[in-house]
């Protein structure tokens, strides 16, 4: 072995040597293994592999070892589930006859297994009571007293779900000869308990009849452990027999303990009053319970310091239920007994002890601390004592001293229950302001985990519910508020207790509504977003982010916001540490929570995308999850050009992504988002809606225009027509004349019929022979044809301006074309008449327009 010198050597000669060296001591320190079982052991362990389960338990029962046997009786539950009948006939038989000769263990294990069978009613309870309740009763009086008890705890379950005869027949009639004063001092203790159970099982009769007088024996036992037991089952038995019998039965008996001669028995007497005292009038009260009381009290200093610790925990309920009866000079007895059990054992202001005692045992002091713990515990029930408006002149100094107690204890408990204190204060909880900065700045991070459990409570109190709630400022009701706040978050993250600081930082979240828009941003919103950055814990960090965001969503001046959202994209969303980024993803969850979809689709819906492309798998993992949550903010169709962003974020990792978990999630995600329905936004789709129907309004106002003026050109077309007599007696240029109006109607109303890729025109001559007016009318009528026969074409056949020419071919092609498009819609019969009609209308319009020879 080499000596390790302060200067090692790590080169590489020498590093195998220190190898070698270190591997030496392993060999020398290593303990020397050897075998537990022998192997004629190991042979009597081991059971045939082919054996059922029942069949093994009952071989390991028979000829197997302790514990085997263990082993089986504490798989006796399942058994039962999985083959009861089997069980019942053939295991339970076997473990009744073990326990005859079982250990500790097995005992213990055996009352847990039968207690575990009928909790889950595996059996009937009449098959339960059949098969189970003998072995209960033969082990209840064991000679170890844990094996008692614990078969004392299932025989007391099994009471109350046993039908009243079997318990009366099995339980209640044997009890009558196991409570007499011949019998072990064990099964009169379990007399004692069995009777109280049984108390509220029968009918109050019975009990007067069967059990009140083994009550009487028992409180009347010549050892003490006996009278206590009873002394505590006294609450359940007046509880089933009722007020009158206890006022007769049971309150004589309690006084006559209350006076015993050993304090345990008194201490039971005393408790059991206390519990007692709603079932008790207004005589009994003042005449019989007061005096006992005044005694415990007078006592309790001089020669029965036992009870101490016993009256301090019940004081504030036992003054609350006398305090109908006290007399003005009672009642400000027991207050200042009160006071002198809250500072017990502390030394005053002037640095004396109160009497002058001399050094006190260590046993004494944690009486005392005890006492004090208790004093805190009752503080609110005292001042209800006293009445709230006197709590200033009476109760203030005992609670600055119970707050600023030496002992963590105290003071943890008047941390917990300051928030009744400050309800039971309101309005005037301002009173205790300084004692709120006290705790918030003690020294344990007991007291203040303790506090803090109501502080959201506390602050609300203190500033809107106490005597400075006007339109001053908020901080002026509270001014080391702020200080106290931000020293108590410093201790919690400079321990190790992350649990507290978790805790701590989600009740900061309450301070919108205590401090102003800036006392939060300049001395908590920056601590926050530091959290955040350097803290190592997890659940801290996402306590600090979600506080921050409560922070920023309460926050109105925008300039502020807007540096709070750029430090949160560029340190966390842009950080160099995956962790950072891994936590701008919780932050944008919180967002999502806290604020409006508009708001995170503004500020905060591409800086999340942006993650797609990072390079650790974690944080693509991590957004892949959170994608369906950031689609559910999106309304369309406002937020199309971020749905459209969103696709391309999912459809690029879904052909790039190279990591086979994060494919494996993108597929999943994928699945979810195309089931998802995207929310509407009903005000955009409402505008966008009248704006549709603005422009199709419009579009109809002109094809009814349309419509309107081709109906009136119809109309002018055959009053013209019709208006024409042969034979008139005109002069030539008036005939002249009419012959061209009459022509240039005709022209215009099949200007009108014909589509404007049909517009193209020539322009006819004035002096045409009859054979061109005849081809002209010819394409006219052709047009009207058109024109009556289809209405629909014609709304689309608007003309254009210029000159018409009326080529019979394309005429005739146009009305074949038209014709045969519209040949299923139209009724045929209607649309042999309409061609009859113009036809006619156009022969007679020849007729009467041929130019005399």
């Amino acid at each position: 072995m080499r000596p390790v010198g302060s200067d090692m050597d790590f080169s590489q000669s020498n590093l195998f040597g220190y190898i070698e060296d270190l591997q030496e001591l392993t060999i020398i320190e290593r303990p020397v293994r050897r075998s537990l079982k022998t192997p004629e052991e190991i042979e009597r362990l081991t059971v045939d592999e082919e054996l059922s389960d029942i069949e093994r338990a009952v071989y390991l029962l028979s000829s197997g070892q302790d514990i085997q046997g263990t082993s089986v009786v504490a798989n006796l539950p399942v058994l039962m589930r999985q083959n009861p009948a089997e069980t019942l006939r053939r295991v339970v038989p076997k473990i009744r006859e073990v326990l005859h000769v079982a250990g500790v263990e097995m005992q213990l294990t055996a009352a847990v297994s039968f207690l575990t069978v009928l909790q889950e009613e595996s059996v009937s309870i009449h098959t339960y009571s059949h098969s189970f309740l003998h072995i209960i009763l033969q082990n209840l009086e064991h000679r170890d007293t844990g094996v008692s008890n614990a078969w004392l705890e299932t025989l007391l379950a099994v009471i109350e779900a046993l039908p009243k005869e079997t318990v009366r027949h099995e339980i209640l009639n044997p009890l009558v000869s196991k409570a007499q004063l011949s019998q072990t001092l064990q099964s009169r203790l379990v007399s004692c308990k069995i009777m109280g159970k049984l108390a509220n099982k029968f009918e109050a009769h019975i009990i007067k009849r069967e059990i009140l007088p083994l009550v009487k024996s028992l409180c009347q036992d010549v050892e003490y452990e006996v009278r206590t037991c009873m002394c505590r089952q006294l609450e359940h038995i007046a509880q089933g027999i009722g007020t009158e019998l206890t006022k007769t039965v049971v309150l004589p008996e309690l006084v006559e303990l209350a006076r015993d001669e050993d304090s345990s028995v008194r201490l039971a007497a005393f408790e059991t009053l206390v519990n007692l005292l709603d079932m008790f009038d207004a005589d009994d009260r003042s005449q019989t319970v007061l005096p006992l009381v005044k005694s415990f009290c007078e006592k309790s200093f001089k020669a029965d310091e036992s009870i101490l610790v016993s009256l301090s925990f019940h004081l504030g309920k036992l003054c609350n239920g006398l305090y109908g009866i006290f007399t003005p000079e009672q009642h400000l007895r027991f207050l200042e007994f009160y006071k002198k059990l809250s500072t017990l054992g502390l030394q005053q202001e002037n640095g004396h002890n109160d009497n002058q005692l001399q050094l006190q045992t260590l046993e004494q002091e944690k009486k005392y601390i005890s006492v004090r713990k208790n004093c805190a515990y009752n503080f609110p029930a005292m001042i209800v004592f006293v009445d709230p408006k006197n709590f200033h002149l009476e109760l203030y100094s005992i609670f600055f001293c119970l707050c600023h107690d030496p002992e963590v204890p105290v003071r943890y408990t008047m941390a917990i229950s300051f928030y009744e204190v400050a309800k039971l204060l309101n309005p005037g909880v301002y009173a205790i302001h300084k004692e709120l900065v006290t705790l918030l700045q003690d020294e344990s991070l007991e007291v203040l985990d303790a506090l803090v459990g109501h502080l959201p409570e506390i602050l609300e109190l203190m500033t809107n519910g106490g005597e400075n709630n006007g339109s001053e400022s908020k901080l002026l009701s509270i001014p080391d508020l702020i200080p106290a706040l931000t020293t108590a978050e410093q201790r919690a993250a400079a321990s190790l207790k992350w649990r507290t600081h978790e805790k701590l930082l989600q009740k900061y979240a309450c301070l919108p509504h205590i401090l102003s828009s800036d006392q939060i941003y300049y001395r908590f919103l920056h601590r926050m977003l530091t959290i955040i950055l350097t803290n190592n814990v997890l659940p801290v960090q996402k306590a600090a982010a979600r506080t921050l965001c409560v922070y920023l969503r309460y926050n109105r001046k925008q300039e502020q916001r807007h540096e709070v959202i750029q430090k949160l994209i560029e340190q966390l969303g842009q950080g160099k540490s995956y962790w950072n980024r891994l936590r701008f993803l919780d932050t944008c969850e919180f967002i999502m929570e806290l604020f409006s979809k508009s708001f995170f689709c503004k500020y905060f819906f591409l800086p999340l995308l942006e993650l797609t492309h990072d390079p650790v798998a974690n944080v693509r993992m991590k957004l892949c999850y959170l994608l369906p949550k950031v689609k559910s903010t999106l309304k369309i169709p406002t937020d199309k050009h971020l749905l459209q962003q969103l696709e391309l974020c999912v459809r690029k990792l879904l052909c790039q992504e190279k990591d086979k978990d994060v494919l494996t999630i993108v597929k999943k995600t994928l699945l979810e988002l195309d089931r998802m329905e995207m929310s509407v936004d009903a005000e955009q789709l409402e505008k966008e809606k009248q704006q549709n129907e603005g422009r199709s309004t419009s579009i109809n106002d002109k094809m009814f225009e349309k419509k309107r003026r081709d109906s009136k050109t119809s109309s002018v077309l055959a009053k013209s027509v019709t208006l024409s007599v042969p034979g008139s007696s005109s002069g030539t240029s008036v005939g002249k004349e009419d012959k061209k109006s009459k022509l240039v109607r005709s022209q215009s109303f099949n200007t009108q019929a014909l589509h404007p890729k049909y517009s193209n025109i020539d322009k006819c001559p004035n002096k045409s022979s009859a054979t061109g007016y005849t081809s002209s009318l010819s394409g006219m009528g052709k047009s009207c044809m058109l024109s009556f026969s289809d209405d629909s074409f014609r709304s689309h056949s608007t003309g254009n301006s210029g000159n018409t020419a009326f080529p019979s071919s394309s005429s005739r092609n146009l009305f074949n074309s038209v014709d045969q498009k519209n040949n299923g819609n139209k009724d045929s019969q209607s649309r042999k008449m309409s061609i009859q009609e113009v036809e006619r209308k156009r022969l007679s319009f020849k007729s009467r327009c041929t130019v005399p020879k």
